[in-house]
């Protein structure tokens, strides 16, 4: 049977060493970091993921700044309140919800981010920066990826890593973070041929592609660390990528969905948060 690494656990632990540094920080008189949240119309789940983000700042001690704006909202109102949000002094990080509306672009909305307050690490710049081992933020849910295999004391170094997936919000990035570490790694996607036996090469297994109970007890090399990131609903249920009944005498470490990855996307985009601020501290 596997080691099950929850991320809601791992979460809470990460969440308590955050606050408590925010303690230090409300003692000392110093201002909170604080996180802006800007969505755009009524969509029921982004309304769900802004609220989660609300309450986890508020948890840590953050402060807290949500903005919502009409589903008809054109570029250039978003792009006042950004602006604004950019010149605050006493904002650290900026997030727009996505998906956006229809009539605006993501990629352009992206670009009116200050750069220094991207803690999505979805900006040209900052992706740019992280692909060549500069200091910048890097993706919410590939840092808690990382963060939960170190948690499982799985070492990295010279290992055979499978991505399944090549989004530029998980595969692409959690892919370089393993090269980082000094895997080989291959990406997989759509196109991969004998996909199966790819996977069933892997040491460390991520899988990103959005399919259900996808990934079997076949793509799994005896021992693998297998993460799931895949969130999809079945018959009411939250499902991952992997089968987990499946796969989970056959993995060695395994994360479960709910309660896995999920939970360690916010808690990252706190700690991106916290080292804006952090940053900001250090130049005034």
């Amino acid at each position: 049977m596997a080691e099950i690494i929850y991320g809601s656990e791992l979460s809470k632990k990460i969440k308590a060493q955050i606050k408590e540094k925010v303690d230090v920080l409300e003692a000392q008189g110093k201002r909170k970091p604080t996180l802006a949240v800007v969505l755009v119309g009524d969509n029921p789940a982004s309304l769900s993921y802004v609220k989660g983000k609300d309450k986890a700042c508020h948890e840590v001690g953050f402060g807290s700044k949500m903005i919502t704006m009409k589903e008809e909202t054109t570029e250039e109102e978003l792009k006042a309140v950004l602006d604004e949000l950019n010149k605050d002094e006493t904002v650290d990080g900026i997030l727009v919800q996505m998906p956006l509306p229809k009539q605006l672009d993501e990629n352009r909305v992206i670009m009116m981010i200050d750069p220094n307050k991207d803690v999505d690490g979805l900006h040209p710049e900052n992706i740019g920066r992280f692909y060549l081992g500069m200091d910048s933020f890097v993706p919410c849910t590939p840092l808690g990826i990382m963060e939960m295999i170190k948690e499982a004391k799985i070492s990295l170094s010279g290992k055979n890593a499978v991505v399944i997936g090549r989004s530029k919000l998980v595969g692409t990035p959690v892919a370089r973070l393993l090269q980082n570490e000094n895997c080989t790694v291959t990406i997989c996607h759509s196109r991969t041929k004998e996909i199966e036996k790819v996977c069933a090469e892997a040491d460390v297994l991520i899988a990103a592609i959005g399919q259900p109970k996808k990934v079997t007890k076949e793509w799994v090399k005896e021992g693998a660390c297998v993460i799931d990131v895949g969130i999809n609903r079945v018959d009411g249920k939250l499902v991952g990528d992997v089968d987990f009944e499946d796969v989970k005498d056959k993995a060695k470490v395994l994360t479960p969905v709910p309660k896995g990855v999920g939970p360690m996307t916010i808690t990252m985009l706190l700690s991106n948060t916290l080292k804006s601020y952090e940053r900001k501290e250090q130049h005034d």
